[in-house]
């Protein structure tokens, strides 16, 4: 890790910074500094762009879906050894606010910061998570399987099975059954 680069830098010289954006340009943003850190020759001094995001599944219409969720919108992050070159070029960067920091200078994450944040990357990565829409207590109608069009309340919710436990009225009688989140969706 500590083998030389261009200009005498080394990977340990280089730090993580925040970059604030418009929210919701994020990708834009990211994209933009990829695309053009070899045309301005700076491959040597910003190393990763990355977007602090993790990966959730959404039950929607009985359908699982995959999506990305930022979890912290409107930011950036840069590893980089800042100097003027790289911060000007941060800077005019389209949708690019400010870097985070003191008032003159940006000011690198600490490295518990850090750790946090990529670990908080890597583990969406190997786990699944799953973006509830559902609440205990939410009037729900069933839309796939024995009871479809049956109407309910969740009482509970079990997150790493997927399963909700609902109550229905079966003949007069209010009765617990357990369904999948695909089974179900919110009453409008």
């Amino acid at each position: 890790m500590t083998e030389k680069q261009d200009n005498n830098v080394t990977a340990l010289d280089k730090k993580w910074y925040a970059i604030r954006t418009i929210t919701g340009h994020e990708k834009r943003v990211k994209g933009y500094l990829e695309s053009e850190i070899p045309n301005a020759g700076l491959e040597f001094k910003i190393s990763q762009v990355l977007i602090p995001e993790e990966k959730v599944f959404e039950v929607k219409g009985g359908k699982k879906k995959i999506k990305f969720k930022n979890f912290f919108p409107g930011y950036i992050l840069v590893e980089a050894i800042l100097d003027i070159e790289v911060v000007n070029f941060i800077s005019r960067a389209p949708s690019v606010l400010k870097m985070v920091g003191g008032k003159d200078e940006a000011i690198p994450l600490r490295e518990d910061e850090v750790k946090r944040i990529l670990g908080r990357i890597n583990d969406s990565e190997e786990k699944e998570k799953i973006d509830v829409q559902f609440e205990k207590g939410d009037l729900i109608k069933v839309i796939n399987g024995p009871f479809v069009n049956f109407n309910g309340t969740i009482n509970d919710i079990n997150l790493e099975r997927m399963k909700v436990k609902v109550m229905v009225s079966i003949f007069g009688r209010k009765t617990p059954i357990e369904l999948d989140f695909t089974q179900i969706e919110k009453e409008k």
